[in-house]
Formats: structure tokens, C-alpha cells, sequence
């Protein structure tokens, strides 16, 4: 299963203690993650600091280097995030960020997202 990943996806480990590639195995199986290159541009942006967000996006950009990179047009990466999401052969994308997460439902794109305190569960359009 192909799952494309955004931005606080990947900081989800430091700021909800969950452990992201675990809990799509434990739902998904064996997962192909990807992320578009304009999530790692902006996880390198936000690790600048010591707040607990930029320790977040630094962790985030480190667990990325277990994804696939890939190109997208749009700039912004949530918008990269929608575009790759569409394109054939991804089954999901993991999100918990509430407009980009009703964004892709709206485009008919199942959505793994945070349930409970450490638990991730599919979302359906």
C-alpha cells in the first residue's frame, strides 16, 4: 500500500508519542511511504530552534529518509500533498492536520489519521 505522508504526519512521533511506520504496518501491512520533497523543504525550515515543534521537525525529517522522495508541482506542501495523493497507485495519505485531512476526503482520498492517544485508523471519503 502506497501512503503518502505531510508534514506534521512525520512529527507525530515527538508531539503525540506514536510511533507512525509501526501503525501503518499494524493497519495497513506492508506500506510504500512517500513524501513529497516540499514536506522535507518544510520540515528543514521548522527544525530551526530548540522548541519542541522544531525538535518535532527534525525528528521528522530524519524519519522521512525511510520514505520514497517524490516530485509534485504545487509549492506549498499541503498542496503537494493533495497532488501526489491523486495520482495512481496511492491508496492513502496520513495527515493530522483537519483542513488538508477534509481536502482530501473531498477528493475521494482515504485518510489515516490520529484516533485515540497512540492509535492511527482510516478515514473513507
Amino acid at each position: 500500500m502506497t501512503v503518502v505522508l505531510d508534514t506534521n504526519a512525520l512529527m507525530m512521533p515527538v508531539e503525540c508519542d506514536i510511533r507512525v511506520f509501526e501503525e501503518l504496518q499494524r493497519l495497513l501491512g506492508t506500506v510504500d511511504p512517500i513524501v513529497p520533497e516540499q514536506v522535507l523543504a518544510e520540515l528543514d525550515s521548522l527544525s530551526d530552534g530548540a522548541s519542541e515543534a522544531a525538535t518535532a521537525a527534525s525528528v521528522g525529517f530524519d524519519l522521512a529518509e525511510r520514505c520514497r522522495v517524490v516530485e509534485a508541482e504545487p509549492d506549498y506542501a499541503d498542496d503537494a500533498v493533495l497532488a501526489v495523493a491523486r495520482r495512481d497507485g496511492v491508496e492513502y495519505a496520513l495527515t493530522n492536520d483537519k483542513p488538508l485531512r477534509e481536502r482530501l476526503l473531498a477528493a475521494g482520498v482515504p485518510v489515516i489519521s490520529l484516533r485515540g492517544e497512540h492509535k492511527l485508523a482510516i478515514t473513507h471519503p
